[in-house]
Parts: C-alpha cells; sequence; structure tokens
C-alpha cells in the first residue's frame, strides 16, 4: 500500500473538523475565525481526545503561506491611495489609539509581573483591530451607511500599515533585546527607502504589464501571475532583511492600484480563504487549556484593558482629530477588539522565540471574547453617546461640537506650505531612485561588465560609470533642474522681495544634493579629487547639451507613472465629503428584485420624500455624473447618494423592497421530453408560432426528427408534420398539461 505523507493527512483532518467547527459558528451567527480557532484547540496536541496532527512543521509550513496570502489580501484592500484619502481625522484616531495602547499594554504587563519583551508584544497585540470582525459586525448591525462607519474604515487602514511597521520593530527589537536607537532607527530609514522603491518600481511595471497582457488574462492566467508576483516580493522582502508578511502586503497594496484590483481579489479570494484557515486553525492548535485556567485572571484583565482601553484611546483620538463626540464614541466602541494582525505579531514573538508561552493563549483567548462583544459595543454605541452627553456639563459638549465644526472646515494652504511640500517630495523620491541605480549597478552591473570585458579593469570602470550616469542623468535633470510648482513660485518671486533669497537657497540645495549624489556614485570608482572634477563636468555638459531631450524622456517616464497610478480614477468620478453636516457620500446597489427597477428618478422622488441627492450612478463600465430626473434605474445599478444617516436608512429600507412577494418555495423540474406528432394532433400542420406552445405550455422545441434527419433549435416558421418527433424542454408539469389537451402520443 503506497504511503500517504502526514501533511496530506494533517490538511485532511484540520479542513473536516475546520469545516465542521464553522458551520455552527455560521449557524449561532459567529465570526467563522473562532471556529477556525477551535478547530485549532481540538485537533492540537492538548485535546488528546480528539485526533492529532503529526507533521507540525509541515502545517506550520502551511500556516506561514496563509499568512502570506491573508496579508496579500489585506494589501489589496488597501491601496496607499486610500492612505492619503482617509485624511488627518482616521490618521490621528490611529496614531493615538495605536500609541496610547501600547503604552498600556506595556504597563499591564509590567504589573503583572511579566518579562519586557511580554510587556512590549503585549502592547502591541492589544494596539490592532480587526478589519473582519468589525466589517462583520456591521454587516449585522446594520451600520455601513453610517458616517463613522468611513471613519472607522479609515482608521483600520491606517492600522494596517502601522501593523507592517510594528512587524519590523518588533523583530530588530527582538533581535537586540532592547531599544537599541541607533539600530532602530537604521531599521526605519531602511524599511521607508524600500517602501517607496518598491511602490514606484511596482506601480511603473506592474500596471503596464497587466494592461499589455489584458487580452491574455482569463481568470487562471491572472490567479497565477498575481500569486507569481506575490511570492517574488516576499523572496526579495526576506532577501532585503524583512518579514514575508511585509512583502506579501505591499504586492497587494501595487495591484491594489491597478484596474484588474477587484478581479484579482475575487479569483485570489477562495486561495486566501484555504490557507487563512489553516493559519487560524494553528492559532487555536497552541491553545493550552492548562495556561488558560492558569492565567484566567490576567485573561479577565487584559479583556477589559482592550474593551476598555480600545474605547477610551480611539474616542480621544477622534475627538482630538476634529470628530464630534457621538462618532468618537461610536467609532471607539466599533474598536474595541484584537483580531488577525495581532495573532501575526504574536506568532512573531513565537518564531523569534522571545515571548513566554502563554502570551499567545492569552491573546487568542482575549481576542475570542472580544469577537463575541463587538456586535452589542456597536449597537451600544448610540445610547452610550447619549449617557455620556448627559452627564457631561453642557459647556463642555458646546466646546466639543464648536471644535469639531471648526476643524472640519477646509483651511487655506499657504504657497510656501504648497512648494515646500512640492520639494521634498521631488527630493525623496529621487534621491531614492538616484541611490537604487547606484547600489543595483555597483552590485550586479559592476560585476557583469567585468566579467565581459576582461583584464582590463580601467574600461571595465569606465563602462560603468557611463551607463550608470546614462542611466541617473533624468533623475538627476528632475532633481536639480526640474521646475516644480510654476505657479506657488511665481506668486512668491512677484509678491514679495524678502521671499527670493529662501527661494534662491531652495534652488541651490536641489543642485547641491544633485551633485552629491554623482560625487558618491565617482567616488566608488575613482579618487575624491577625480570625483570632484569629473562631478561638475558631467553636471555642467549635461544641463547645456541635453536639457530639452532629458525634460522630454523625463516627463513621459513621468506621465507614464501617474497614469499607472490614476488608470481607476479615470474610471470613476471622484467623490465629496460635505461638512459640517451630518450628510456624507454611501454607496447603494440596486438589486434584481428591487421594486425600483424600470423606475424615474423623478417618480422616485428620493430627494422630495427623504431629502436624498442622487450624485452619480455606476452601470458597468458607463459612469452617470448627476443623473436627470428622467433617468431609470436598471438592476445592478450602483448609486452614490448623500444623505444624513436616518436619510439613508430609510433609502436602504425602500431599496431593500422586492418586487417579487414573498411566496411559499416552490420546487420547478425542468425537463428535456420528446413526443410524435400524429396526424389527429391539434398542432399538425401548423408552425411553430401558430402551436403557441411558448405561450401555452411556457416551453421551447430544442428539436426536431424528421425521416432520420435532425433539426436543431428550428425555426418559428417550421411546420409541423405527422411522424415528426418534437423534443420540447420546460416545466414538467405544464408540458405534461399542455401535451394532454391535444390529441398526441403521451411524452416519453
Amino acid at each position: 500500500m503506497a504511503h500517504l505523507p502526514n501533511i496530506i493527512t494533517d490538511l485532511g483532518l484540520i479542513l473536516a473538523v475546520a469545516g465542521l467547527t464553522t458551520l455552527i459558528f455560521k449557524k449561532i451567527n459567529q465570526p467563522v475565525v473562532l471556529g477556525y480557532i477551535l478547530a485549532g484547540f481540538l485537533v492540537g496536541p492538548h485535546t488528546p481526545i480528539f485526533p492529532t496532527v503529526t507533521d507540525e512543521e509541515g502545517v506550520k509550513t502551511l500556516s506561514e503561506i496563509g499568512v502570506i496570502f491573508l496579508l496579500f489580501s489585506l494589501g489589496l484592500e488597501f491601496s496607499f491611495k486610500k492612505l492619503v484619502k482617509v485624511g488627518g481625522s482616521a490618521s490621528i484616531t490611529a496614531l493615538v489609539e495605536i500609541v496610547l495602547m501600547i503604552v498600556i499594554g506595556y504597563l499591564v504587563g509590567m504589573a503583572l509581573g511579566w518579562s519586557f519583551m511580554d510587556c512590549i508584544f503585549l502592547g502591541a497585540i492589544l494596539s490592532m483591530s480587526s478589519t473582519t470582525i468589525i466589517y462583520r459586525a456591521f454587516e449585522e448591525v446594520g451600520a455601513k451607511t453610517k458616517k463613522f462607519a468611513s471613519l472607522v474604515f479609515g482608521i483600520l487602514i491606517v492600522e494596517d500599515l502601522v501593523a507592517i511597521l510594528l512587524l519590523v520593530v518588533l523583530s530588530t527589537i527582538a533581535v537586540s533585546q532592547q531599544f537599541a536607537g541607533g539600530e532602530l532607527m537604521l531599521q526605519m530609514l531602511k524599511l521607508a527607502f524600500f517602501l517607496i522603491l518598491w511602490f514606484l518600481g511596482g506601480i511603473f511595471f506592474v500596471p503596464t504589464f497587466l494592461k499589455r497582457t489584458i487580452k491574455l488574462l482569463n481568470d487562471e492566467t491572472l490567479l497565477i501571475i498575481s500569486i507569481a508576483l506575490c511570492l517574488l516580493m516576499v523572496m526579495l522582502a526576506v532577501e532585503v532583511g524583512f518579514s514575508a508578511a511585509l512583502g506579501a502586503f505591499i504586492m497587494g497594496s501595487i495591484l491594489a492600484e491597478t484596474t484588474q484590483a477587484e478581479r484579482i481579489e475575487h479569483i485570489i479570494k477562495s486561495v486566501k480563504d484555504l490557507f487563512a484557515a489553516v493559519f487560524f486553525v494553528s492559532v487555536g492548535t497552541m491553545i493550552d487549556p492548562r495556561i488558560i485556567v492558569e492565567y484566567a485572571g490576567p485573561i479577565v484583565i487584559i479583556t477589559l484593558v482592550t474593551i476598555v482601553g480600545k474605547f477610551a484611546t480611539s474616542a480621544i483620538g477622534a475627538l482630538l482629530s476634529g470628530q464630534s463626540l457621538k462618532h468618537s464614541v461610536q467609532a471607539g466602541m466599533s474598536l474595541a477588539q484584537i483580531g488577525e494582525f495581532s495573532f501575526i505579531i504574536a506568532s512573531l514573538g513565537v518564531s523569534l522565540n522571545v515571548t513566554s508561552e502563554f502570551l499567545y493563549p492569552i491573546a487568542v483567548a482575549a481576542s475570542a471574547i472580544t469577537t463575541f462583544t463587538t456586535p452589542y459595543l456597536i449597537k451600544l454605541s448610540g445610547p452610550v453617546y447619549k449617557r455620556i452627553e448627559s452627564i457631561l456639563p453642557e459647556k463642555w459638549v458646546s466646546t466639543l461640537n464648536r471644535y469639531s465644526s471648526g476643524t472640519q472646515q477646509l483651511s487655506g494652504i499657504s504657497d510656501w506650505q504648497t512648494l515646500l511640500r512640492s520639494y521634498i517630495l521631488n527630493f525623496i523620491i529621487h534621491s531614492v531612485i538616484l541611490v537604487a541605480i547606484i547600489l543595483l549597478s555597483n552590485n550586479y552591473l559592476y560585476p557583469f561588465i567585468v566579467s565581459n570585458v576582461g583584464k582590463d579593469i580601467n574600461a571595465a570602470t569606465v563602462i560603468t560609470v557611463i551607463v550608470i550616469l546614462m542611466l541617473m542623468a533624468p533623475f538627476i535633470w528632475a532633481l536639480a533642474i526640474r521646475r516644480i510648482q510654476r505657479e506657488a513660485y511665481s506668486h512668491l518671486w512677484l509678491n514679495r522681495k524678502i521671499n527670493r533669497g529662501p527661494l534662491i537657497a531652495l534652488e541651490l540645495v536641489r543642485v547641491v544634493v544633485a551633485i552629491f549624489h554623482v560625487g558618491v556614485l565617482l567616488s566608488i570608482f575613482f579618487s575624491t579629487a577625480v570625483s570632484i572634477l569629473v562631478t561638475l563636468m558631467v553636471m555642467i555638459f549635461t544641463i547645456i547639451l541635453f536639457r530639452k531631450k532629458l525634460q522630454a524622456f523625463y516627463d513621459r517616464l513621468e506621465q507614464r507613472f501617474l497614469y499607472n497610478l490614476n488608470e481607476r480614477d479615470y474610471q470613476k468620478t471622484a467623490r465629496a465629503t460635505i461638512v459640517p453636516w451630518d450628510a456624507h457620500l454611501v454607496e447603494f446597489q440596486v438589486a434584481p428584485e428591487s421594486n425600483l427597477i424600470g423606475k424615474e428618478l423623478q417618480e422616485i422622488a428620493l430627494r422630495e420624500r427623504f431629502g436624498i441627492n442622487v450624485a452619480l450612478i455606476e452601470r458597468g463600465k458607463k459612469i452617470i455624473v448627476t443623473p436627470g430626473r428622467t433617468e431609470k434605474l436598471f438592476p445592478g445599478d450602483m448609486m452614490s447618494v448623500i444623505g444624513t444617516d436616518e436619510q439613508l436608512g430609510k433609502l436602504k429600507s425602500l431599496l431593500e423592497q422586492s418586487a417579487i412577494a414573498p411566496a411559499e418555495p416552490q420546487e420547478v423540474s425542468i425537463k428535456l421530453k420528446n413526443f410524435t406528432v400524429l396526424e389527429n394532433s391539434a398542432i399538425c400542420n401548423k408552425t411553430i408560432r401558430e402551436s403557441a406552445i411558448r405561450e401555452t405550455a411556457q416551453a421551447l422545441i430544442v428539436g426536431i426528427e424528421r425521416n432520420s434527419e435532425r433539426i436543431l433549435n428550428p425555426e418559428s416558421t417550421f411546420k409541423f408534420e405527422s411522424g415528426d418527433i418534437v423534443w420540447i424542454v420546460g416545466n414538467e408539469d405544464e408540458i405534461d398539461a399542455f401535451l394532454n389537451n391535444i390529441t398526441l402520443n403521451p411524452p416519453h
């Protein structure tokens, strides 16, 4: 008998038990993540009454693949542009909440007498909320259309990015076992460098590649290519010293900017669900009931700290960012749990062997409890807000309302702010590109040229420097010479003479930085004196002779990058937010069974009935901006409407009303039958149209046999003759009833 590898039997056991537990959790309306964790507990080594996984290393490998696909999927939902669009409120709230929860978690760990690393990892675990759990809870309680929901989703986007940074920071701290400021700063700079480089390169090449191959990309090939890109970035991230999770997240966020993002997210979902299930099951296998019992007190404490602490810190952050008291309380109570990213952080501590064995099961137990409480906390957020408002002095409430209204007004940006922001961005982007060119050329191009030129090292060096300078030239020009924010620059130059000195200084700084990069390159291959002389000559020569060509070439590069970055947005119209009113923009999809199908907007009268405005209708690839009163609604239309929470709730109820009257479910049996036409048949010598079979029997004639000749899908003008064998498809009962009313042989 052939031997079956243990990993296959373990996978079968894991999926079988996970399938049963998730069915139970779906039945009781609880997140399936908890079902996976329970399944892991049942098949783990601490529950001997059930079969146990035997190949622990194999399961660990599968769980690592699960982390990769989980982070890849999160990256697809993330998008760097989403981070820009979430605005200051979500960013400030998330950062305040994360920093305070890390501090609180660290202090709680110290109070419990835990080690330094346990305390640090506990703080990081408590700082992350669960996107999956919150999204599901919002669906259950019908809060997705509420205004505070957009704030919560923005906070979660920021948390996803900070979680990636935390993985890097915690890895660095784990190695040194302390806060090594210099090493930590070096790692952060290294991370920033590679994040910018990967994003720039990814946006320039990946969307172009997908666009050029779009005609060849069916679901199968797109799935293979997407996974290949993900794993290639994982390999690259590990090669430069980062985690596999970071690489997966980065590639997901790059693909999120492409026009194929939704399609990739759809086809990757099944793969992600499979391996993510294995990951969460592996989380459950590490739960030891003895540790849970032994640390029941700390579990209760940490659970309470999670709920109260995350509510308080998130609410404080939201208030500081200018949100109203109501939305701050609602957001805070929505974020009061820990989830999948916390598991990944906890598993990092285990894999690095820097945390105690009790921390992981404690984190899982606290997560399970807070997952159960999340929907109830969201429901209670309204009453809690009213209670807090009634307790606070009226003066405090009015002050908070004035602060919220004032901070949400659009503030003017001065020309100096605009100019400095653009100059800093220009400096960072082109410096990263130039440093990358120098490093790659020195490590790969130079050895390649040396190996092909032969023993003449000087010739190889000169050729290498020339090639590198040619590669660097467009970016040197953009860094030193290219005009940035012409309008703001002109205003500052012409309006006040005092501005001219700082403006000239800025230009000189740009040139000096560009010269520095060229000097660094040349100093690698030549002496200092030669480097300085050649640098100056190269800069002057390039600026004088190739300025226009460099500008044209760089403009083409920039246009390609910006087009790839914004291609998805070109297919949609920019959304708007109305402040300080409580109105906001929400998308609703018109269901195929809605009773609004085929009606004009003036007939539905959303503005007159609910005070709602329809800003946009998206119909497949067609976008209708500010649709007219005579515009009709069709199945699948995506409407972008503006209104308050109360108004949007009424619209949601209206859209959910079905045009199909509720009835008892009926079983319909569709059958393919045949019968023979006889001379005395009522349809003999009649055409298919004259026989009215379609209208009477609600059936279709799909084929006719006549004298051994077979006619597939005959025309409606085909005339029946005696002896014809007719093949008909439709509802079995309707066909039998029709055939009983005419003189025919009984159907076969």
